[in-house]
């Protein structure tokens, strides 16, 4: 997921993608657990998106304040 994408999304919309990919690290975590991960990298991936969004999501909310 590029930073552009994720500047152009609405608040509502950050929201549902951020349980979207709480979602996947849950289910990631659980196939390591159980040993049906394939693709390894796809947590680190998931981490940073999460991280994004998150960071994103407060520059707007710190913007419609001020």
């Amino acid at each position: 997921m590029k930073t552009s994408d994720v500047h152009a999304m609405t608040e509502d919309q950050l929201k549902d993608e951020l349980a979207k990919l709480k979602k996947e690290q849950f289910n990631l975590r659980f196939q390591k657990a159980t040993g049906q991960l394939e693709q390894t990298g796809r947590i680190k991936e998931v981490r940073r998106d999460i991280a994004r969004v998150k960071t994103i999501a407060a520059q707007k909310a710190a913007a419609a304040k001020a």
